[in-house]
């Protein structure tokens, strides 16, 4: 019973979880470390997206803006259309500003995770073993990086090794993230209005909706779907008793 809600219940416990990741609160009614392990991916996977499910305190605008200004981009390719937004064109400068400002946190997260994961100091802080101890160290940068506050609690977090590069994460994560979003909108800033023409596609309406939320999650998925695979998912075949070993 370590870490369970049971005033709430369940179901309660876990729509404050979703909601609190998916809008980079942090706050918490219950331990994610304790919940089964395909209910830790699902707060894990939220702070992944970049607080753009809700709109994150301080990052969810400028976020889902860099994934419209890609959706738009890959939208012009396939249909043969004039990437526009707002009446400005979508250039070259802009895309790549836009996947400077994604690679930021990936790198924040996966890298010092990976690196966290490969020495004796990252192992050092880990209370669990195998793909649980994955998930905890995988959160712990997620967190830090996508501006949540929350964890999974059976990280030891006050060594060194981790003051040092959850702070890092946190500096690139949130902060050195501005540096390609100012670039952006100065860029777009300095654009003149194009009026709308046959050949532009419109970035509004159902269709560009689905096309921005499946922009959202592809990128999420292909991104953070394999280190994902290696703990929550590892996890709950272990849970189930398929067979796989450590």
């Amino acid at each position: 019973m370590v870490g369970k809600e049971v005033r709430f219940g369940v179901f309660d416990s876990t729509l404050f979880a979703t909601v609190t990741t998916a809008a980079s609160c942090g706050a918490v009614n219950s331990m994610h470390d304790s919940f089964t392990p395909m209910g830790g991916l699902v707060p894990l996977f939220n702070i992944q997206l970049g607080g753009v499910v809700f709109g994150g305190v301080g990052s969810g605008l400028y976020g889902m803006l860099i994934f419209v200004i890609l959706a738009v981009f890959l939208t012009g390719l396939m249909v043969g259309r004039t990437p526009e937004y707002l009446g400005k064109k979508i250039e070259s400068y802009d895309v790549k500003v836009s996947v400077l400002a994604l690679l930021i946190p990936i790198f924040s997260i996966l890298g010092l995770s990976a690196w966290a994961a490969a020495s004796r100091w990252g192992l050092a802080g880990l209370n669990n073993v195998g793909p649980h101890g994955l998930s905890e160290i995988l959160y712990a940068f997620s967190s830090a990086a996508g501006n949540n506050g929350s964890a999974f609690a059976g990280l030891r977090g006050d060594t060194p090794f981790y003051n040092i590069t959850l702070a890092v994460a946190m500096l690139f994560g949130r902060f050195f993230i501005i540096i390609p979003v100012l670039a952006l909108a100065g860029n777009l800033a300095r654009k003149k209005l194009v009026p709308p023409s046959e050949s532009s596609f419109p970035a509004g309406g159902v269709t560009f909706i689905n096309i921005l939320i499946a922009t959202v999650l592809i990128v999420g998925a292909l991104t953070f779907l394999p280190a994902l695979a290696l703990g929550p998912v590892v996890e709950q075949l272990l849970m189930n008793g398929t067979g796989i070993l450590y």
